[in-house]
């Protein structure tokens, strides 16, 4: 596989970034996956020394300036998922679809966790269990962003 480029890379997560915070009725809002952590795994793991730890930082960060009550709670949680995708990088790649939906869907619940217990302990008030539901749409979702992610890595142009 080659190497995709930074620029690609970036302008991923750009286009990940303005799915996520695209503003949509709640009923749908709720189902939304954050594409911008998907986007940030793929590249964790399938190009490892361009999307590593700092890209899932900045990227995090990037998000806090949008969406978190807490500036850095995205960060850290995607600086997490992104160092777990980074480390096991081997293990998920040799992994089929399917398999890697179930990785994905616990690298989300851990996101989740971390964002859910930062609001916890930083006094903001913790939402519905709604909350848990994009784990199940972004794993659900991982084999097509996965593929699109991919479709220009792999010599096809």
């Amino acid at each position: 596989m080659n190497a995709p480029g930074g620029g690609r890379i970036l302008f991923t997560a750009f286009v990940a970034l303005v799915l996520t915070v695209l503003p949509l009725p709640p009923w749908l809002d709720v189902l939304r996956p954050v594409f911008l952590v998907l986007a940030v795994l793929y590249w964790s793991v399938n190009a490892r020394r361009t999307g590593d730890i700092a890209l899932g930082f900045f990227a995090g960060l990037t998000l806090d300036v949008f969406q978190g009550p807490v500036l850095g709670q995205h960060a850290l949680a995607l600086a997490m998922v992104s160092y777990i995708a980074v480390r096991e990088h081997q293990r998920i790649r040799s992994k089929p679809a399917f398999q890697q939906a179930l990785i994905v869907f616990a690298a989300l619940a851990v996101y989740e966790f971390v964002l859910f217990a930062i609001d916890g302990w930083s006094g903001h008030p913790v939402t519905s269990p709604l909350r848990w539901v994009h784990t199940v749409t972004g794993a659900l979702l991982w084999p097509p962003v996965a593929a699109i992610l991919g479709y220009g890595s792999r010599g096809h142009t």
